[in-house]
């Protein structure tokens, strides 16, 4: 487990708002094509050069236009679609209720400073940060208008991922949706470091077009993404130690057959095991913590003296192969997009690694270049 101290990164001011930008999209081919992240290999002052010759060999389209983008995407049979644009970063909030975007998680800031070193040398955003929100009902009606529309981009990706995108260029319809959107509040579902290198970035290069940051908003209450959880296994540990700890906090522990532990795994327990015994662990239901929390805020800690190594699986049955003697794989319930969002409410975070957004919009469907905007208005 990475023990290096987590920090929470500023946060953005309301109002939230998406300001248009000129698209950068890969062709049908060579999105989902793992040789496309080469194009954003080092060096990264490279990345450029490499995107113009990729424009003249027909692989890239830029747009010559600034607008807005309903993407949608479609993977597994879980269809997704949401707003994506240059977000607004150039204000911080003053207290909880002014707050435009909530991160639910710490960061490490040396992979935050390391980001925007090498956003910054590449002179673009690569991918969008993704938020997700309860959008608000006319929000959410004027999308679907612009979805009730042809989409302008249409193809089935490398991956076999159904890819639908829509341009937003109307002024009008622009200024429609972020006055829709400008009471909003996004909760960060994937690239809380991302999001705090845009932020760096902005501190350092304020009045440019580092004052916002390619972001993608879904509303949960019309195409959610799953919220899944990401489990654990514990080395250097055995299960009798694991128990014995859990029990020292005041937790209840049993001890049952494998398909009766799985059975009780819920918002209230955990189930853990070394591949050969399996027991359930239910903390004190007055501590009032999400069970992630709990897990790294009190039972890890109570292993000190066996000073476990953590490590993280977002499928159950990758930590079940894990466990072993000396190893233990805990199985984590999927957590409430509710229950995060009250956490964070209040002002918490949740420890690294506590949710898994699912599916992630892929790389390079919509990409940001700064270059594009250096002498564009603000």
């Amino acid at each position: 487990m990475d023990v290096a101290p987590v920090i929470t990164p500023p946060y953005v001011a309301k109002p939230l708002r998406l300001v248009p930008f000129r698209a950068l999209l890969l062709t049908s081919t060579r999105v989902g094509d793992p040789s496309s992240a080469r194009a954003f290999a080092r060096p990264y002052r490279g990345v450029s050069a490499r995107l113009r010759a990729w424009e003249a060999a027909g692989r890239l389209t830029r747009e010559d236009q600034p607008a807005l983008y309903l993407h949608e995407y479609t993977s597994g049979g879980l269809t997704v679609r949401g707003l994506v644009g240059a977000l607004a970063i150039d204000r911080r909030a003053t207290g909880l209720d002014d707050r435009a975007v909530w991160p639910h998680e710490g960061i490490h800031p040396e992979q935050a400073r390391e980001l925007a070193s090498r956003m910054h040398e590449m002179g673009m955003n690569p991918a969008p940060i993704l938020l997700v929100h309860e959008g608000p009902t006319d929000a959410r009606a004027l999308l679907k208008k612009v979805a009730a529309r042809s989409p302008d981009v249409e193809y089935l990706d490398r991956t076999e991922r159904q890819q639908r995108i829509w341009a937003i260029s109307d002024h009008a319809e622009i200024t429609a949706i972020n006055d829709a959107l400008r009471n909003s509040a996004a909760l960060i579902a994937d690239g809380h470091h991302r999001y705090a290198a845009y932020l760096q970035l902005q501190e350092e290069h304020p009045g440019t077009a580092w004052d916002r940051g390619l972001a993608m908003l879904v509303d949960q209450t019309d195409t959610p993404l799953f919220l899944g959880p990401i489990h654990r296994t514990l080395g250097h540990v055995t299960l009798t130690d694991v128990t014995a700890a859990a029990l020292g906090t005041g937790a209840q522990v049993k001890a049952l057959p494998r398909e009766d532990a799985l059975a009780e795994l819920s918002s209230h327990s955990l189930v853990l095991t070394d591949g050969a015994e399996w027991s359930v662990i239910t903390p004190p239901s007055a501590l009032g913590l999400e069970l992630v929390e709990w897990l790294q805020s009190v039972l890890v800690p109570a292993l000190a003296e066996h000073v476990p190594v953590v490590a993280f699986h977002h499928a159950a049955d990758e930590a079940l192969t894990r466990a072993g003697r000396d190893t233990v794989a805990v199985l984590l319930p999927a957590p409430d997009f509710r229950a995060v969002r009250d956490v964070v409410n209040r002002g918490g975070l949740l420890p690294e690694k506590a949710t898994s957004f699912q599916p992630k919009p892929s790389l390079g469907v919509l990409m940001r270049s700064v270059h594009d905007e250096a002498s564009e208005p603000r």
